[in-house]
Formats: C-alpha cells, structure tokens, sequence
C-alpha cells in the first residue's frame, strides 16, 4: 500500500529539531503573505511558473505538494517566505525548514521534467519594505535525489507503520457491525443519510439533519461516517462539539465502536484524539512557551518523535490523562503533544473553534496536508452564534490610550495619525450607538499604518506579554483582517462611552468621551463556506434545526445540501403540552406576570411534586418570580441559577435533580442548562417555559435585521432576527423533559403568543398542544 504526506509534513517530520518556542514575532498576515507571493512573481519573466503541482515516489512513500514557482529561463525553482522585520530574526531551525522544502521540491521538478541540473532559491520577501532577498544555490539532480531519498527514509519506517495501520483500520471499518442488537428509531434513517452524503464521491457535500433527542444521534452519526473512511478513502473525521456534554457523547461512542472491533476480533483500534482547551492542559501557566522559560519546550522536538510512538503504541483513545502521562514521561508538552498527535489520528473530537474559527488548527492541517476529511457538528444550532463570535472583533479606543503612552518614534506617530482619525467619527456620532455603511478610508489606512510599523518596531525589539502596544496591535490585527472582508455580511459599529472613568481620556486639556470600534458579524456564511468546500463530506446535526432555511441561508451550506427531518420516536401521550394564554411576559408585562407565574408553577407542582425546570428570559426576570415564589408559596424547594456560575456549582444545581426527588430548579432560557443536560425518567418530570425567547429589542439587533433585510428581503428579516433564533432556544428547553421513550412528563408554555398559528407551526410536530 502507498503511503502519502505532504511536502511540508515530510519536511516537519524529519527537519524540525530544538525548542517549543511560541514567542509572539510580528508575521504577515495571510493576506499580506499571499500578495507578498503576487508581488515576488509579478516581478518575474513573463514565463514564469507559479504554483506547480508535483508529485514523486520512493519506494511506498508518495509525497506531493505545490511549489511556489519556477522560472524556465533561469532553471530556478523558489520556495517564497514572507516576513517582517530583520531576515537574521528568522530563526536557524525556520530556516532549515525552508531550505528543506526548496530541496525537496526541486528534485521532484527534476524527476518531473528530466532536468540534470536546477538552482534552488529561498526567496524572503519583507513585507514593509517590499525587498527581496535571494538565497540561491545551484544543485545536481542526484544529490537532490540522495536528500530527497535521506528524508523518505527517516519517514518511511513511520510511514509504513502508519499505512499499515490505515489498511488495517480500512478493513476493520469495512467489516465493522453497527455494535448494538438494532438500531433505535429514527437511528437507522439517520445513518442512511449521513453514509449517503459521504458518499457522493463529491468533496464538499453537506448534510443538515434534524433528529430527535433519544435516538441515538452521536453514534447515529459516528458510525456510517467511519464506515464511508473504508469506501470513501476518508483519512480522518473530526467530531466538532459547543458544549463539554456533546465531547463526552462523542468519546463515549467512539469507545463503544471500538470495544465492537475487540468483540469482532480485529486487532487495529481507531486512534482517537481529544482536543482539550490550553488552560486545562497547560502544567506551567506562570511560564512563557519557549525554552528559555519553560522546561517542557525546551528540546521538544527533539523527544517529540519518541513521544508519538509511545503515544501510539499503548493507548488508542487518547484522553488527556493518557497523554499527559506519556508528555511528562518524555519531559515535553502535554498541550501541544496532543495537537501534534491530531495529525497523525483517525478520529479528532475537539470544539467548533477547531475547524471553523479564522485560526482553526485542524482547518489549516487539512488544507495544507491535503485530507480527505468526514466532518460532524454536533448540536449545529450553535454554530450560528459561535460563528458570529468568531468572526466579531471590538478595538476599544481606551487601550489605543494606553498604547500611545507607552510608544515612541515611529508607532507613537502611527498611533497619533489613528486617533485623529478615531476622534473624527467620535465627533460627527450623533447616538451613544451608530452604525456605518462602511470602514472609513481613513481609519482603516491609519490602522494598516499601525500595525506595520509596531510589526516593524517588533522585528528590531520584541516587545514583551503584557505591553501596552503589544496589547493592542494583537487586538487591531483581529479587527483589520475583519475590516478587510467587510461586507453586508457584517456591520462596523460606533458605541460611544460618555461616563465612566475608563471611558474618558484627557485630550488637549479637556476629558474626552472614548468609543469602541465593532466589525460585528451578522451572516457567517462568507467565513464558514470555504470551511465546508475544503471537507469530502460535513454533517450539521441537531434536534432543532428548523425550519431548514434559515439555517442554510445564514450557514452558508451550499445550495446542494440535502436536508433530513428524522421523525421522533416519541408518542404525544408521553407529554403533556399546556399553553397558559392568560399570562403575558412580554416587557411591559412583567410585573403583572410575578404572581400568576408562581401560582401556576405551585399549582402544578401541588398536583404532580417532582422535580420541574422553570425558564425565564433574564436573570432579573427569574429573580423577581423566584422572590415571589419564596413569598407566596415559601414551602416549596427552589434551587436558581446564578450569572457566575463556575463548573463545581453547574454540577451541584444538576445534582438536585435526583430520581424521585422534588424541587424546582429556576434557569435562564438559552443558558448552561437550557441545553444539553440529560436528566431522564424521573430526575425531570416537567418544564416551565416563561417566554418565547425573542432576543431583547435593542439598536443593535434592530440593525441586525435591517443588514438580514439586505441580504434575504424585508419579509424573512423579523424572523431570522427575532423569531426564529428564540422558538429555537424554547424547543431545546423544553427538549430536557422527555429523554426516552420510557418517559413522561409535562410543557407549560406560558405566553399568550403561544395560541399563534405560527409559532405553534415551529414546535415539535408530536407534540398534542392544549391551548387556554
């Protein structure tokens, strides 16, 4: 079987070598490195070549990739590096690199084109000063060959063992029985469509599935994925989570396939990673991530191949305890161990951010190693919100204050040039919150002027964590490369600060209002498209995904995207659905709303104790009930959720929830326990829901709509604003009460709004609604 790897993953297997060293060093952006490469070949001759696709074997080792481009009349390959600063601050061990993929890419040129001879080039281009420097050296075919052959060999000992471990895994997940007696229902239908989609042979096909909770939904998913990795050719398949209860489904399925491979009797385990956030995995947090600090950077890569072979050769799974384990072993970093083991995994569970951020490591493996990759999101719902996070960066002008007091020379005059610009749009604001149609001219060229001369400042004198200019010019590269992508998928925003003392700066003698500066996201689609293109197959999967446009539409699934309602497998007898009509909980209703809330809750939970959820929109809402609550009917346990919640305190809250206990527990709609808490049979006999969830009418959701009116017409605009994102949290909060099809229990929606035809249209349609 032949194995593949990338020019760049054969070159950091076997060419890295030292330190862990993550010191910031002012780099281009990707959008300065790709006009960088635009400006180095638009200076070539005519017949230049660029971006050559090349591709050689040795032995059962095949390597490709893309060189950056050959010029036919000097036999010049070149490998294109850009950068900031001083070249002699690119570090030996960079530079190595380089030297590494240059070689090797010219000895694939070579045995492409039958060339005896070639000159191989480093081409370094500096950014702010737009010079290149050319390292070139001239080489014979055969010695190209011989370096080409040295490094094939040092990776092909672990290449082999990979392909072995991938044909075996092949024919295992071939072989593999779905790993209970039946599937449950509605699972099967599920499975069907998630295979299906793998295997259009098409790259980029989606699948958007709204499944029921209690089918099955993780392993549902999981399985026909890794059975479409034996005929589809995956390489790998992420499990992409919102939430820590959606990683320990996904664990805990891929445990279950691979204790039904042991029972099958096949020998291979699928390698799975999890991807755990740095603050939980890091074992020094008061030292810097380079050698000079912290001990497990130092000589990381020189122990990292050891590292990774007993990694692999011992566990499987590799949760974070394995694999910390196995770091401290070597002496190395378990944090950054476990992202170099997700290169070399079948299956990688992390958060969204993994795939779908605009620094996605998993995103950037892919595209750079040229996988084939099998993508599940799960409770997709979340993306929408997760996404706009993502792809929303605020500047606030009290840390350009605090930078233009510490800098001198030139960031301090780049740093004057953007407040001028920035008190112009404070001047001519009007409101404490406007919107513009666009990033002032001005603003976004004194701000590219900023941060190229504090990347220059950087390259001469690095500045150190914590500084003020180094504070803010992280900040300011955030929000320009979203500045540089506005469109009408966003908004640039001006929210004027008129008291406090953070929000005031002394100027001329006189104290001054300050702003922030918003690029706000309103449509993801733009960001997360290519994010689905550069996939062989994506499934978005959850129990509200309705209706289906919506989620399309402001996703950006392509327009093939196949859509599947999985129906559920519950009986509306199991749930008793009420609508209390006579209560309002709109604003202006909330006062009169305290009293019928608490009696309605104490009536029912008089008629039927057990352990109920009651919902509300805020938390000064839930604490104005539960204050009445305690008040009028001070015998009834009630347990609240509170806004600083940390993970200790989540637990004791759901702790309450015990079988055959009795209480009410008191949670914010949309909040830690609005979603993704699992409290069957009778740890949870009934839910209240006090609002229908809409997000709060404020300037700037109301321009969120104007921009959704833009983009999908004035009729969709209320309810991709407004309606459809609060039915969405008021399903999923009322999901929590039936979890099996053993359960029972009960829904009071309390709204008069609930009697409308079109909001009843959005709830699940099994559920037997009694209206009054």
């Amino acid at each position: 079987m032949s194995y593949t790897v990338a020019v760049r993953a054969l070159c950091e297997f076997t060419a890295r070598a030292g330190d862990l060293d993550l010191r910031f060093t002012p780099a281009p952006t990707a959008l300065e490195g790709m006009e960088g490469h635009g400006v180095v070949r638009a200076r070539r001759s005519p017949g230049y070549e660029a971006e050559i696709s090349l591709c050689g074997q040795w032995e059962d080792l095949q390597v490709r990739g893309r060189a950056d481009g050959f010029d036919p009349e000097a036999q010049q390959l070149e490998e294109i590096k850009t950068y900031r600063g001083q070249l002699e601050r690119v570090p030996a061990n960079h530079r190595a690199l380089h030297w590494a993929q240059a070689k090797v890419y010219a000895h694939l040129l070579c045995q492409a084109r039958g060339l005896p001879q070639i000159r191989v080039a480093l081409v370094y281009f500096n950014i702010g000063t737009q010079q290149e420097t050319v390292l070139a050296e001239s080489w014979d075919a055969a010695p190209l060959q011989q370096f080409f052959e040295g490094l094939c060999q040092r990776f092909l000992a672990w290449a082999r063992s990979e392909a072995a471990h991938r044909s075996a895994r092949d024919t295992a997940l071939a072989a593999l029985r779905f790993p209970f007696a039946q599937f449950r229902a509605g699972q099967r239908e599920l499975s069907v469509a998630v295979y299906r989609t793998a295997s259009t042979g098409e790259a980029g096909a989606c699948l958007m599935a709204q499944a029921p909770t209690g089918i099955g939904k993780t392993l549902g998913t999981v399985f026909p994925m890794l059975k479409a990795c034996a005929t589809q050719g995956l390489d790998k398949l992420f499990f992409l989570t919102a939430k820590g209860t959606g990683h320990g489904l996904a664990l805990q399925a891929l445990a279950t396939v691979n204790a039904q491979l042991r029972s099958q009797g096949e020998a291979v385990q699928l390698r799975v990673v999890d991807l755990q956030a740095r603050d939980k995995s890091c074992e020094h947090p008061d030292k810097a991530c380079h050698g000079e600090s912290c001990p497990l950077a130092r000589g990381f890569y020189d122990r990292l191949a050891a590292a990774r072979a007993q990694a692999f050769a011992h566990h499987s799974a590799l949760e974070p305890a394995q694999v910390r384990q196995v770091a401290l072993a070597h002496q190395i970093c378990p944090y950054y161990l476990t992202q170099e083991l997700a290169r070399w995994s079948d299956v990688v569970v992390g958060d969204y951010n993994y795939f779908f951020d605009s620094a996605a490591m998993l995103y950037a493996l892919t595209h750079v190693n040229q996988w084939k990759v099998g993508v599940l999101v799960d409770e997709a719902h979340n993306l929408l919100e997760r996404a706009r996070r993502m792809y929303t960066a605020e500047l606030p002008q009290w840390a350009l204050v605090a930078a233009r007091a510490s800098a001198t020379g030139a960031v301090k005059k780049a740093l004057d040039g953007l407040q001028r610009q920035w008190a112009a749009i404070n001047q001519a604001q009007v409101q404490d919150y406007e919107v513009h149609e666009s990033v002032p001219a001005g603003l976004l060229g004194a701000l590219q002027r900023v941060v190229g001369a504090i990347a220059d400042a950087q390259g001469d004198s690095p500045l150190l964590p914590g500084d003020a200019v180094l504070d803010f010019y992280l900040a300011a590269l955030q929000w320009l490369a979203l500045a540089e992508q506005f469109g009408p998928h966003a908004l640039f925003d001006v929210s004027r600060h008129a008291s406090g003392q953070a929000a005031m700066a002394r100027t001329a003698g006189r104290r001054k209002p300050l702003s922030t500066l918003c690029i706000r996201n309103v449509v993801p689609a733009p960001h997360l498209a290519p994010r689905y293109a550069a996939a062989q197959a994506v499934v978005l999967f959850s129990g509200t995904l309705s209706p289906s446009q919506f989620y399309q539409d402001l996703l950006g699934l392509p327009e093939a995207s196949r859509c599947v309602d999985v129906p559920a497998p519950f009986d509306a007898a199991q749930l008793q659905v009420r609508v209390a009509g006579h209560i309002s909980t709109r604003f202006k209703d909330r006062e009169r709303s305290l009293v019928p809330i608490a009696d309605l809750v104490a009536e029912q939970y008089a008629r039927l104790p057990g352990n109920y959820l009651c919902f509300f929109s805020s938390f000064d809402y839930l604490q104005r009930v539960a204050a009445c609550m305690l008040e009028r009917h001070p015998r009834l346990p009630l347990w609240q959720q509170t806004a600083a919640m940390d993970d200790a305190s989540r637990t004791a809250f759901l702790d309450r929830f015990v079988e055959d206990g009795q209480g009410i527990g008191f949670a914010v709609l949309g909040g830690a326990f609005s979603e993704g808490v699992d409290l069957p049979g009778k740890r949870l006999i009934g839910a209240f829901v006090a609002t229908l969830g809409l997000p709060q009418v404020n300037p700037i959701n109301e321009h969120m709509m104007q921009a959704m009116a833009g983009r999908f017409g004035a009729a969709r605009a209320y309810d991709y604003t407004y309606f459809y994102p609060g039915l969405r949290k008021v399903v999923q909060a009322a999901g929590r009460v039936i979890r099996t099809e053993q359960d029972r229990g009960v829904v009071v929606l309390i709204d008069d709004r609930y009697r409308r035809a079109q909001v009843r249209a959005l709830l699940p349609a099994w559920w037997h609604v009694e209206g009054r």
